[in-house]
């Protein structure tokens, strides 16, 4: 199947938003992913699929020996030129383990695009002293990402203890009663601390896409 049968890649966007098109990978084969990164790569551009599985990445790493697989976050890197250089700090804050993969998928995000990350994990509300005990490490951070599912509690309390801009991310992780996620997203939405930003559920690339943007303006 020729690339142009299926996509058509924005080959322009680094120049517009200063950085390439990332590929999400969900519901695309493996050959779909081989071509469009083909066509980054050939265009002198890095290459990043998201939400890659491992089967999907064994295969592509058979055609480009020279990609990376990230299975924490889902990321698979094809890379043909130098990463930007790092500047500001976005800390990246999870609520509980099995938050982890999302809360990776946006600091792996992240510091591809340029910026310091640093990691606070398990420090849900459920042993709010976990919490307390770190302020000083993300104290400083330019921008804070907040994860979490379950009842969504984190970034309400992280925000009310911090003045930077903070980007909530609700994830799917949750019994019955938090309907995939719903239930975070509407706590995060209801947050009672202000200036609260939410994406949509497990959307950890599209937090640290914004948060790298605010770091851009402010550094």
């Amino acid at each position: 199947m020729n690339l142009e049968d299926y996509a058509v890649p924005d080959l322009d966007r680094v120049n517009r938003r200063g950085m390439s098109e990332v590929i999400y990978g969900a519901g695309k084969s493996a050959a779909q992913i081989i071509g469009i990164i083909k066509a980054l790569n050939q265009a002198g551009q890095n290459a990043c699929a998201t939400r890659v599985s491992p089967e999907q990445a064994a295969e592509i790493k058979i055609a480009l020996p020279g990609a990376a697989y990230h299975a924490v976050a889902g990321l698979l890197t094809c890379d043909v030129a130098p990463l930007p250089e790092k500047r500001g700090c976005v800390s990246v804050i999870c609520a509980g383990t099995s938050d982890i993969k999302v809360a990776e998928e946006a600091a792996m995000t992240a510091e591809r695009l340029g910026v310091n990350v640093n990691r606070v994990y398990d420090v849900g509300v459920a042993g709010l002293h976990r919490l307390l005990s770190r302020l000083d490490q993300f104290k400083d951070a330019d921008v804070l990402i907040v994860v979490a599912g379950m009842e969504g509690a984190l970034p309400s309390v992280v925000g009310g203890l911090t003045a930077q801009p903070l980007i909530a991310v609700p994830t799917s992780v949750g019994y019955g009663a938090s309907f995939g996620g719903i239930a975070a997203l509407l706590g995060m939405l209801n947050s009672c601390a202000a200036g609260i930003t939410v994406v949509n559920i497990d959307n950890g690339f599209g937090a640290a896409v914004a948060a790298a943007l605010i770091v851009r303006r402010i550094i």
